[in-house]
């Protein structure tokens, strides 16, 4: 998969934030221009402009979208997103499996990296799409409850991983990559979710979990599990 890369002050970002960084732009200077004019204040003027200013750059920021480094290795899971590890357990995945299986979810607040990637390779075997609430996403049934897209990766030892997008409070928007029938490699994208987010992995209970709670992972980068 390759995608066109745009920057902004030497920034690179990601496309899906494109139309929504012009938009802001856009609005901003309007709304700062209205500043200007219409408030006889100086100091609030000042005040209002670097609040715009810093809007923008949390914008900025959300969008970003750093290099990581191609990883092939069929042994190995990789984190599917960045943020901090919130849940580590065994449970019953109802939508495909209906079986046991071990569950490793890692939350994204919004100031982390929203790009969520393969943490195998392989086929893409089922994607489904599902409307439905917008509970906080460390809430426990939001995983089954909330609006969220599900994949399910078939390494060529037939082994399955099933990786789950889950919309939260403020994240409104889930974009999943890849079609049912695709060859996907480890490391391309998977998808974004904007503002604020969670990523839910189901692995088979043989794998060793390489991961702890609380723990600060990236996507690409840190290993959640090793079979």
């Amino acid at each position: 998969m390759h995608y066109f890369k745009p920057k902004l002050f030497g920034m690179r970002l990601h496309r899906e934030g494109t139309k929504v960084l012009f938009i802001s732009l856009v609005l901003l200077g309007l709304l700062n221009a209205g500043f200007y004019w219409y408030i006889p204040w100086p100091g609030l003027i000042f005040t209002l402009h670097l609040a715009s200013l810093i809007l923008y750059g949390f914008i900025l920021n959300f969008f970003r979208h750093p290099v990581r480094i191609a990883v092939s290795n069929e042994n190995l899971v990789y984190s599917p997103a960045d943020g901090k590890v919130v849940v580590i357990e065994e449970t019953v995945e109802k939508e495909y499996f209906n079986d046991q299986r071990i569950q490793v979810s890692i939350f994204m607040s919004p100031l982390n990296v929203h790009c969520n990637r393969f943490p195998v390779g392989g086929v893409i075997k089922y994607k489904k799409y599902h409307p439905g609430k917008y509970l906080v996403a460390w809430h426990p049934k939001s995983s089954t409850e909330n609006e969220r897209s599900t994949l399910v990766l078939r390494q060529e030892n037939g082994r399955e991983i099933l990786v789950r997008q889950i919309a939260g409070a403020v994240a409104r928007r889930i974009i999943p990559y890849g079609r049912e029938g695709e060859r996907i490699n480890q490391g391309e994208e998977l998808g974004f979710i904007r503002f604020g987010s969670r990523v839910d992995i189901f692995l088979p209970l043989n794998a060793k979990i390489k991961t702890q709670i609380n723990q600060k992972v990236k996507a690409n980068i840190d290993v959640i599990a090793e079979f």
